[in-house]
């Protein structure tokens, strides 16, 4: 075929002829528009990778007709002849680029080879969250090897409202590519999210009160009897739809059960919902756990735990079943929900029922070794953060201190006083 301008009349008068086929264009040495026997049609440009006539030819396709404009694939073709002027080889980096996987398909790798194989239920959902959420919709269609620090950092700093999601996508991200190195994906030591500042979190303790404890449990009570009452909001056209007896909301005696074992035991949640009755040794009094967060567990079952147990009928395999007997209950969101909001604690969270087993242990003296044991913590630091809670031995120190000095002053008889060393 002639060589002519390529034009947007002259590419959309071409048709199919049961042979692929190529127009070339007459300004552009190389530039053309391939044509397919099924009528497909490309531009493309072809050049000589090397100097002398010796050099391999090669066909770089620059995109589909109807996605750009002649002129503008025009425009491609001569910057990609510049840099073939340059010493570059277009056509094989775009080859070798095609045996990177774009981040989707390196994180699905990750989660497949190293996350479900290597990690906790729990932390692999975690993990899968993170990714199919937030990372493969913003970051998804990017090379692996050409993710970069920047389009990281946006991302990152585009969850600055919740700062300590942010902060895991960082830790999610450098995780992946540490799997990435040591499988020879990419360099091993990339890493895009290096050298990110983090988002400051703070302290997401929250220790409920003897108060808020009572509203919690006459919460509980109520809804697994009577059951919450609602509002229906009339302005609704549904509104005079809602039988009756449907206007409040009640929680299952499991659910419930759920809820006060967490508080008595300071069990984590899927703990409890996994927790099947062959674990449970009601003469030992004790919770066999063969596998939690930190490994085998054993969780010793005070009277109110054990009374909460006898009191359960044994359906199914789970102490806390789910709809099916067969399967564990999935989660307490919704009878969580609804306690909280009738006893008035906005923003509590079922973990916090953990914390608060572990203040109540703390503020009554008990020494912050047992606490970490009683809770199941692998490092002693995990249990430090309810230091703060643990009072008694300084008040009773203090109370012995004054004391003495009182009787002093009321002239009662007064120990000796031991001068202090220098440095003290």
């Amino acid at each position: 075929m002639k060589a002519q301008r390529i034009t947007k009349r002259a590419v959309e008068a071409l048709q199919a002829t049961g042979s692929e086929f190529t127009m070339w264009d007459d300004t552009v040495t190389g530039f053309g528009v391939r044509v397919r026997p099924t009528g497909a049609k490309s531009y493309v440009i072809i050049y000589r990778a090397g100097a002398g006539r010796g050099a391999p030819m090669r066909r770089y396709t620059i995109a589909a007709v109807g996605k750009i404009a002649p002129d503008r694939a025009r425009a491609r073709a001569k910057v990609i002849l510049g840099a073939v002027a340059h010493g570059h080889d277009p056509a094989n980096q775009k080859t070798a680029e095609r045996g990177t996987p774009a981040l989707t398909e390196l994180a699905d790798r990750f989660m497949a080879e190293h996350v479900r194989a290597k990690r906790k239920t729990g932390t692999a959902e975690f993990y899968r969250d993170i990714l199919d959420r937030i990372v493969k919709p913003a970051l998804g269609t990017t090379k692996s090897d050409k993710l970069t620090r920047l389009q990281v950092g946006r991302l990152h700093s585009s969850l600055s409202e919740t700062p300590f999601q942010a902060n895991r996508v960082l830790a999610v991200v450098g995780s992946m590519y540490a799997f990435a190195g040591r499988a020879g994906i990419v360099p091993e030591g990339t890493n895009p999210a290096r050298g990110i500042d983090k988002f400051k979190e703070g302290r997401r303790e929250r220790f409920l009160t003897g108060e808020e404890l009572e509203r919690l449990g006459s919460a509980i009570r109520e809804a697994e009897t009577t059951g919450i009452a609602w509002t229906v909001d009339n302005t609704k056209p549904t509104a005079k739809h809602v039988p009756k007896e449907k206007r409040a909301t009640k929680i299952g005696a499991s659910a419930a059960a759920a809820i006060r074992l967490l508080l008595f035991t300071g069990c984590r949640l899927r703990e409890i919902l996994h927790l099947q009755w062959e674990h449970v040794d009601i003469e030992r009094g004790c919770l066999f756990l063969p596998d939690s967060k930190s490994g085998r567990k054993t969780i010793i079952l005070n009277a109110p735990a054990l009374a909460v147990l006898n009191a359960l009928e044994r359906t199914g395999p789970f102490v806390v079943p789910g709809d099916d007997p067969e399967q564990p209950r999935h989660d307490l969101k919704r009878p969580w929900d609804a306690v909280t909001r009738r006893a008035g604690l906005i923003g509590v969270r079922v973990h916090d029922l953990r914390h608060t087993y572990a203040s109540f242990g703390a503020g009554g003296g008990l020494g912050l070794p047992i606490i970490g044991r009683l809770l199941g913590h692998a490092q002693v630091a995990t249990t430090a953060r309810y230091a703060h809670l643990d009072n008694d031995p300084l008040r009773r120190a203090s109370e012995a201190i004054a004391g003495r000095i009182a009787a002093a002053l009321e002239g009662g008889p007064m120990a000796s006083v031991q001068p202090l060393r220098r440095g003290v």
